[in-house]
């Protein structure tokens, strides 16, 4: 074999300034879209209340950004473009504490390495604007009014490689709008608008107040509807939730906000999930899973949530020197993080939409704002419209047939339920002691007219039950609905109890990863609290001794597994709450109400008012919606009345 001659040596030397700028555009600059970003950036920071973007070939002939904020004055404007040059920050505890939407002062000088870029600029305090070319460094005076232009002029020409791997018009222009449709939904005091080849294509105009310092979660619903539109609003469920944890001065060390899309708003796609950390869109693994946590007991296989989540958070827990696009953010607690996210969107996806609905109608502005779930208003119509006998009578003072239903009746604490009559169902199992009649409400129920699953009709083909409210007909899937009742019943007893941990009589070993032995030995205490017990057995092998007794018969080895990687990175818990719940949805689902089961009227309303109790109803466990709702609209468009 003939040996490779030796490799000539290389001198080791500067990069010019241009090309330094140039290698540096690349990392900044991807796409039309970036440069819209970065320059959208700039004019929130200077105070802008309005923001035009004008575009040509979808931003690769022509990038215009003008704002009306409080512009630059003439002497720093060569400044503004050269490298590392910014207002945002001075020091190093500046940057820990990163407080603007831009900081790293390389944007200018990135887009000005790659394309033909000019700045227009004026001040308050001054006659005129100044224009510079930034080609040729050049100041002349221009007419302007208050606030900075920054056009851009042939993307990529001076890399004529980057610009082949640009896509077509249209879906550059579809990449920028989407950028400005970013900062449009977290900026509701700010108007945008959006221009191509002269034509207007996007505008969304500052909620009105929002300019007055009257900023709101009704400005963000405002402009969360005007961006992505108004059934957004309507399907989904606000979300709020504070942390425990305070800072220094007595704010939470993270809140949490914004909408949360129902699970009937699923997507298959995931292109309407925002995530903003203190204003900034970023796109983060950790608020990714915690969101998508929230939504596993209630989404149907692989779709997608929909949401629009704001975190805030104290600027020096949060690291935005990540990335060069700025997209990416490091949390110094990532697990605190991900249980305040998660914990906001589980606990606003888990009141039933059937009583929220009934409440959201029942306020005086029930009319001018859309329900949380638009097929569904309160049930206090009817006793206004004269509909206060049931559908089909009730016969009292007779003898009640008992199931398994009537122990779905809610008891208030502190009562007891009724003694249940002697005469069972027939063919049903014989019910427990306790059970009340099926015709007794218990203390602290709904009155009828505020049943926002209405009254019991009929049971359809021994599977569905339906249902007359005010709003028209309501369908119920019965096995699916008793299915949620019993899987949360189940859940609400587990959590009451430390999870138990069972010791294995043969530990479980298995070949394991530095990464997974350091994380065993560094989570010992949480392993412990989540029923788990897994020690070093050699440098290489970890042994799992315990396990929770619940999971007891399951693959140790693999929820190990699991939870080692989850709390290298999130919050261990979700897997092992993950575990227990597909066994209790297994349990719920042998234990629920079989098809083709006949029920009574009574057993129905049982059924009803059961679910708009309890947590969850709207999905059975594996996602499946529980119930439809029907309006008289739609039904008269069915029999043509009306026309």
């Amino acid at each position: 074999m003939t040996p490779q001659a030796p490799a000539a040596r290389r001198p080791i030397r500067d990069l010019p300034d241009e090309l330094i700028s140039q290698i540096a555009a690349g990392e900044v600059v991807e796409r039309p879209a970036s440069v819209v970003r970065e320059l959208l950036d700039n004019a929130l920071d200077a105070g802008a209340t309005q923001v035009t973007v004008r575009l040509s070939a979808g931003g690769v002939r022509l990038i215009l950004v003008e704002d009306d904020g409080l512009g630059i004055p003439r002497e720093e404007l060569p400044v503004a473009l050269r490298r590392h040059a910014t207002s945002k920050i001075a020091s190093l505890h500046d940057l820990e504490a990163v407080g603007t939407m831009g900081f790293r002062g390389e944007a200018l000088a990135a887009i000005n390495s790659i394309a033909d870029m000019s700045l227009i600029s004026r001040t308050l305090d001054t006659g005129h604007a100044w224009q510079l070319d930034g080609r040729t460094g050049e100041l002349k005076p221009a007419p302007r009014a208050r606030g900075t232009s920054v056009e851009v002029r042939e993307l990529f020409y001076a890399t004529p490689a980057r610009r082949k791997f640009l896509k077509t018009d249209a879906t550059e222009l579809a990449h920028c709008i989407d950028a400005v449709r970013r900062h449009a939904l977290v900026r509701p005091d700010v108007g945008f608008a959006i221009w191509h080849e002269g034509k207007l294509v996007e505008q969304w105009r500052a909620c009105s107040g929002a300019l007055a310092g009257a900023h709101s979660l009704s400005h963000h619903d405002q402009r969360l509807a005007d961006v992505l539109g108004a059934e957004f609003v309507a399907q989904s469920v606000a979300v709020y939730h504070e942390s425990s944890a305070r800072r220094a001065d007595g704010q939470p060390a993270v809140r949490v906000w914004g909408r949360a899309g129902i699970p009937d708003a699923a997507r298959t796609r995931a292109d309407q999930q925002f995530a903003y950390v203190n204003g900034r869109y970023v796109r983060d693994k950790v608020l990714t899973h915690a969101a998508r946590s929230a939504y596993e007991d209630v989404l149907h296989g692989q779709r997608q949530p929909v949401y629009a989540l704001y975190i805030e958070i104290d600027p020096a827990r949060v690291d935005v020197n990540v990335h060069p696009t700025k997209i990416e953010v490091r949390f110094r607690d990532s697990r605190e993080v991900h249980q305040a996210v998660r914990h906001a969107a589980e606990d606003a996806l888990a009141a039933p939409r059937a009583g929220a609905a009934s409440a959201n109608a029942a306020s005086p502005e029930a009319e001018a704002a859309p329900p949380l779930n638009p097929g569904l208003q309160s049930n206090k119509a009817f006793a206004q419209q004269g509909w206060a006998q049931p559908a089909i009578k009730f016969v009292a003072n007779q003898e009640h047939r008992v199931s398994d239903f009537e122990a779905l009746w809610p008891v208030s604490p502190g009562t007891s339920r009724p003694a249940a009559p002697a005469r069972p169902m027939p063919g049903a199992a014989p019910a427990p002691a306790d059970s009340p009649p099926a015709s007794a409400p218990p203390e602290g129920s709904l009155p009828r007219g505020d049943w926002p699953l209405g009254r019991a009709l009929a049971q359809l083909q021994g599977i569905y039950i339906l249902a007359e409210n005010a709003q028209g007909l309501i369908i119920v899937d019965m096995h699916a609905a008793h299915e949620r009742i019993v899987y949360e019943r189940l859940k609400s007893q587990l959590d009451a109890s430390r999870i138990a941990s069972q010791p294995l009589l043969i530990p479980a070993t298995f070949a394991a990863t530095p990464q997974e032995v350091a994380t065993a030995e560094a989570g010992a205490d949480t392993l412990a609290l989540l029923g788990l017990e897994i020690t070093p057995f050699s440098p290489k092998t970890l042994a799992v001794r315990a396990v929770p007794t619940s999971l007891a018969a399951g693959d140790a080895v693999e929820l190990a597994r699991s939870v080692l990687a989850e709390l290298a990175q999130h919050d261990a818990s979700t897997v092992v709450q993950r575990a227990q719940n597909e066994l209790l949805g297994a349990m719920a689902c042998h234990g629920a109400v079989r098809a083709n089961r006949q029920l009574t009227v009574d057993e129905m309303n049982a059924l009803l008012r059961q679910m708009e109790a309890t947590e969850r109803s709207d999905q059975c466990n594996h996602g499946r919606p529980t119930w439809r709702q029907l309006s008289l609209k739609e039904l008269d468009s069915l029999f043509l009345r009306g026309r």
